[in-house]
């Protein structure tokens, strides 16, 4: 078996108890992954994903910053940074590594979502209505093109 899919078998454990929503279970399981392997990106991610979920900030920002210096490619990641960036309130790093995302994957509607509500919180109502309204055309699940939509609506013209 390969090492990417070593690290994939890794976190199934972990994958399924985020799936039940049972958070604090699965960052354990992902603090001994990792302490068996430092070197498994997708631990990290989950990690990221779990420490978000429980409304840790901080440990989510930095696990997907371990993700990425690992595995800089990881869109995924790179993705979940900006939006835990912007919630921290540095919007300045949440636009610079949604625009990473952008030139790694240009019409990804994740990345548009996230970069377009970067530059909302900045209060840059003409780029985030460029980017949101670039997502709203990969057409997005109701519940977050409703979200959007009310956002544009809210901008000034």
């Amino acid at each position: 078996m390969d090492r990417d899919a070593a690290h994939w078998d890794a976190v199934e454990e972990a994958t399924d108890l985020l799936h039940e929503e049972r958070y604090r279970e699965a960052l354990e399981v992902l603090r001994d992954i990792l302490a068996a392997d430092a070197q498994n990106p997708y631990a990290y991610f989950f990690l990221g994903q779990a420490f978000y979920e429980v409304g840790e900030l901080e440990p989510s920002r930095d696990a997907y910053r371990a993700c990425l210096l690992i595995a800089p490619k990881h869109l995924g990641a790179r993705i979940a940074l900006c939006h835990v960036l912007r919630k921290l309130g540095d919007v300045r790093g949440a636009i610079k590594e949604g625009m990473q995302a952008l030139e790694q994957a240009p019409a990804d509607g994740d990345a548009l979502y996230a970069v377009g509500l970067a530059y909302a919180a900045r209060g840059d109502d003409p780029a985030a209505r460029r980017y949101l309204e670039a997502f709203l055309k990969t057409k997005p699940e109701l519940e977050v093109r409703l979200e959007v939509e009310a956002l544009l609506e809210s901008m000034k013209p």
